[in-house]
């Protein structure tokens, strides 16, 4: 079980999408294979809005994350999610 950053819900591992932080920033990681400390949302554009706006990747990571990362991981995380 991983917590959404999102909406803060308890779910199974395969039902949400991992983004982990690497040296090039933040970066989506569907399969969970990438090295680092992770962060899940749930497979939903809401979930993803919520985890942006609350400050989830920031305050999960224990990291500052800046707009532009922000902005790229929304971008990755739509493409997983809306195929």
């Amino acid at each position: 079980m991983r917590r959404c950053a999102g909406c803060g819900k308890s779910r199974p591992k395969q039902e949400l999408v991992r983004v982990v932080y690497t040296g090039e920033g933040l970066k989506a990681d569907p399969a969970s294979r990438l090295d680092g400390r992770g962060v899940y949302v749930c497979r939903n554009a809401e979930c993803v809005e919520n985890a942006v706006k609350r400050n989830g990747f920031a305050r999960t990571l224990r990291r500052p994350v800046s707009k532009d990362e922000l902005d790229s991981v929304r971008a990755q995380l739509t493409e997983i999610i809306c195929g």
